[in-house]
């Protein structure tokens, strides 16, 4: 593809700006569209990102208004979504895409529409669109993590993909491990990122249980043994990986998405829990409620934060895999190959999302006929080709000494941890 128009939805939000920011400096971008709700916003990045040598124009666009996102969407040959929550808005942008012919990436973190929009894929092939559902730090970066650590294994039993809560040292972040801007929007409402996770910690997720995909009450503590020198244990909670790894390599044991949290705050998290699937807190409320966390839910968190066991040694960011090689039964753990100790890409979550996603664009606008249909990121983006690009994007694995590739790959046979 070439002389291509995007389309960045909710362009002006932390996650949305990062990749507008790095879509804008791809070969092959001739003009990005930003749009929002919010005229002012949109308008303000344009203005911000004016001198990257790319044509750009603010748009005003309401996702619930079906006519008026079709006709900019109809104007666009990709469009890059990060209008959340996703199990709101994800089935409407996608749909509207399709009927428009527009090629799709979005950021979509909810496993429930993540498996509504991957039943979109007869569509989508209809269409000639190709739609590529949660390309951002996790979902995205953990699929293709999740997939190198596969290709070191001839047969996959256990696949895991975790994520952190909790960031010690990190100023930027309260002390539930979010941005502030990720907690509250300018306009003083619950951030989308927090009502997805509210959604996410309460009712039923998706996990994979003996090679079947079942749903589970989440933050269900699970124990790692890594390597010699890393395990710990980290919770279950609601993300599109287990749905996709599922389908697209059949681990035959177990398969979830974690978070890697401290008791405190997975204490907190279990009260709020508790409490949306009673009834008595909604998501944004639940939300409202993270960012100015109450004396009450407080103190019930505090004895319930004496009984859990907290994440150990394991690695804030990673995908683990266990099954067999040659024969023999091996752990395989991938991860960004960031220096211990000092700030990595995972500690923004505006780059660690937004990067990647510009990044899974530019593999679309390269081919010249993508492949139509809707697809998890590890099933259309190449992960050595993903992970090249994303080192010339983030100093930290560019260091000397890094791993080529900007990725570690520690295989451990059992019985010689």
């Amino acid at each position: 593809m070439s002389a291509m128009k995007i389309l960045a939805l909710g362009g002006p939000g932390a996650m949305g700006a990062v990749a507008v920011r790095v879509a804008a400096g791809l070969p092959g971008v001739t003009e990005i569209v930003v749009a929002d709700r919010r005229l002012e916003a949109a308008e303000e990045l344009v203005r911000r990102l004016g001198g990257s040598g790319t044509a750009m124009r603010p748009a005003k666009v309401d996702v619930t208004d079906d006519a008026a996102l079709r006709a900019v969407l109809r104007d666009a040959d990709v469009v890059l979504n990060t209008v959340g929550p996703y199990y709101r808005f994800g089935m409407t942008v996608l749909s509207a895409a399709i009927a428009t012919g527009t090629h799709y990436l979005d950021i979509c973190d909810d496993w429930e529409p993540t498996q509504r929009m991957l039943g979109l894929d007869e569509e989508a092939r209809a269409a000639g669109v190709c739609a590529v559902v949660g390309m951002g730090a996790s979902p995205g970066m953990s699929n293709l993590l999740a997939a190198r650590a596969v290709e070191q294994l001839d047969q996959v039993r256990d696949l895991y993909t975790a994520w952190p809560v909790d960031a010690p040292g990190d100023s930027s972040q309260d002390d539930s491990g979010q941005d502030d801007e990720q907690l509250v929007d300018p306009d003083g409402r619950p951030g989308a990122a927090v009502v997805h996770w509210m959604e996410q910690i309460s009712g039923k997720v998706a996990v994979v249980s003996a090679g079947r995909l079942v749903h589970r009450q989440p933050l269900q503590p699970v124990f790692l043994t890594l390597s010699e020198t890393c395990s710990g244990t980290a919770y279950t909670v609601g993300h599109p990986e287990p749905v996709t790894l599922h389908s697209s390599f059949r681990p035959t044991g177990n398969a979830a998405n974690l978070m890697v949290v401290t008791p405190g705050t997975l204490a907190y998290l279990d009260v709020l829990r508790r409490d949306i699937d009673a009834g008595r807190l909604t998501n944004e409320t639940a939300a409202a409620d993270l960012a100015k966390p109450s004396t009450s839910r407080a103190l019930r968190a505090t004895v319930r934060a004496m009984r859990l066991k907290g994440p150990g040694s394991l690695p804030p960011f990673f995908a683990a895999a266990t099954g067999t090689r040659g024969g023999r039964p091996v752990t395989v753990l991938a991860q960004l190959a960031e220096a211990p100790g000092t700030p990595g890409l995972i500690d923004n979550m505006a780059e660690a999302t937004g990067i990647p996603l510009a990044l899974g664009l530019a593999q679309l606008v390269d081919h010249s006929r993508p492949r139509p249909g809707v697809h998890p990121p590890e099933t259309v983006i190449d992960p050595g080709r993903f992970f090249h690009d994303l080192v010339r994007h983030v100093p930290a694995l560019a260091r000397d000494g890094a791993a080529p590739g900007g990725v570690t790959i520690e295989v451990t046979e059992a019985g010689r941890r």
